[in-house]
């Protein structure tokens, strides 16, 4: 609020609000529905691998205002500081914790719940444009479907991991999988448009992955 001197008295003054739905309209539907949906599935398939670690990038570059990240209202919180900090600690924790045999195929049976739903929320926070129920609608379609499928490919790597070295090269997979979701985030920021061919590279990294991995363990002796 901004005070303004008129007729020997103080009156305050309030900047006009923006009208997210009218600046909707008028951006069209490139910026409304097809850059937040190819955003979306970028930010949706990482947390495919990693449960808190796209959250905290996009709330920090929410907070931050960086890549023109924009979020629905209703997600405010997401940039708040303690919600910051919660996820900065929850990312460090899977982090941690995927490093440890055992413990990160708990982390992936627990994502097989929890992956699909932070997807659906990452999704639909970036539908700024339209009714938030359309955007949780659309949170769901675009964001739950990409991260199950991708922590589904995760377990196959996995599980080939482990009956190949023991457990002992998980931790290495595991960081692997820290650099892909890293740079899918970046690369949903950066260059949205360019998230579904992305995707498709990595689907067939990450198959031709699994395949020879479990192609080496049907070679090995019983």
């Amino acid at each position: 609020m901004f005070p303004r001197i008129m007729a020997g008295r103080l009156e305050e003054t309030t900047m006009p609000e923006v009208d997210l739905e009218a600046l909707g309209a008028a951006a069209g539907p490139m910026q409304v529905w097809v850059l937040p949906a190819l955003l979306g599935l970028g930010l949706a398939s990482a947390t495919g691998l990693r449960t808190f670690l796209p959250m905290l990038m996009l709330a920090l570059a929410a907070r931050f205002e960086m890549f023109g990240v924009r979020l629905i209202d209703q997600m405010d919180w997401l940039v708040s500081w303690p919600a910051i900090a919660a996820l900065a600690v929850a990312t460090t924790a899977e982090f941690l914790g995927d490093k440890v045999p055992a413990v990160d195929h708990g982390l992936n049976l627990v994502g097989y719940v929890t992956r699909p739903v932070a997807g659906a929320i990452a999704a639909g926070s970036v539908f700024w444009a339209v009714d938030p129920a359309v955007a949780a609608v659309a949170g769901i379609i675009v964001g739950a479907p990409a991260a199950l499928a991708f922590n589904a490919a995760q377990t196959g790597v996995r599980v080939g991991s482990t009956a190949t070295t023991g457990g002992l090269g998980n931790p290495v997979v595991s960081l692997i999988e820290d650099v892909l979701a890293f740079f899918t985030v970046i690369l949903a920021f950066l260059a949205p448009i360019v998230v579904p061919l992305a995707l498709i590279g990595l689907a067939v990294i990450v198959f031709r992955l699994a395949r020879r991995i479990r192609d080496r363990r049907e070679a090995t002796p019983a």
